[in-house]
């Protein structure tokens, strides 16, 4: 049975910044710099790709699918001719955010760097499908503000956190039992349910197959 779900009541979330072809209302760091436009349009990027940037936001517990999901949808994208690109956390904490450990603060620059990422090439014509555990709703927020609610859609992965521990595919879950991790997500660290996520997906109950179709049908009825 299909937990598909759509939005029922907008999100919650501050409002959406700029695109870099229009008016930055954020100051930045340093002084003495500034925003340089440019002469081609995201909308203009948009028509020479063939389709719209966006970012689907996959969001859900350690094990419960995020990343395998995410590969197989952007296989089904590039099959099908779009330009879609994977931003998984694991991958990021190699070399962008290598410098990042795993305190809240961490954690909330983590999202930022990687929703500001997702943005650009969002802006660049690209869907990108980006994997996060992600679990406080304020840096889900934060993200969904920093890309663009119009382009943000949060998908919640669902899978229960009994199946995410049995499958235990990076032995997490056990290291974190045994007191070896700290301020692990679903054993001594919180996950905030999204409220009102765009998309539901229980990989427990939907294969690999129907829930990344799924995904995939959204997106093509969503953007063309």
């Amino acid at each position: 049975m299909s937990t598909l779900k759509y939005r029922e009541t907008p999100a919650q979330n501050p409002p959406s910044p700029a695109l870099p072809d229009q008016e930055v209302p954020v100051a930045p760091s340093a002084p003495n710099i500034f925003w340089h436009t440019g002469k081609v349009s995201a909308a203009a990027r948009n028509r020479q790709n063939g389709q719209r940037g966006a970012t689907v936001w996959l969001t859900g517990l350690s094990g419960a699918g995020k990343s395998t999901l995410a590969c197989e949808l952007e296989k089904m994208l590039v099959d099908a001719g779009r330009a879609a690109y994977v931003l998984d956390g694991d991958n990021l904490r190699h070399h962008l955010n290598r410098d990042l450990g795993f305190s809240p603060q961490d954690r909330q620059e983590n999202i930022r760097r990687s929703a500001e990422v997702a943005r650009l090439m969002n802006d660049a014509g690209l869907i990108v499908i980006a994997a996060f555990i992600s679990p406080l709703r304020q840096d889900r927020a934060m993200a969904c503000a920093i890309i663009g609610e119009d382009n943000f859609i949060e998908t919640y992965v669902s899978t229960p956190c009994q199946v995410c521990e049995e499958r235990d595919p990076k032995g997490l879950y056990a290291k974190a039992r045994a007191g070896l991790i700290p301020e692990f997500t679903g054993v001594s660290a919180p996950y905030e349910v999204p409220l009102y996520p765009a998309l539901v997906l229980d990989t427990d109950c939907l294969t690999l197959q129907q829930a990344s179709r799924q995904l995939f049908q959204y997106l093509a009825q969503r953007r063309n």
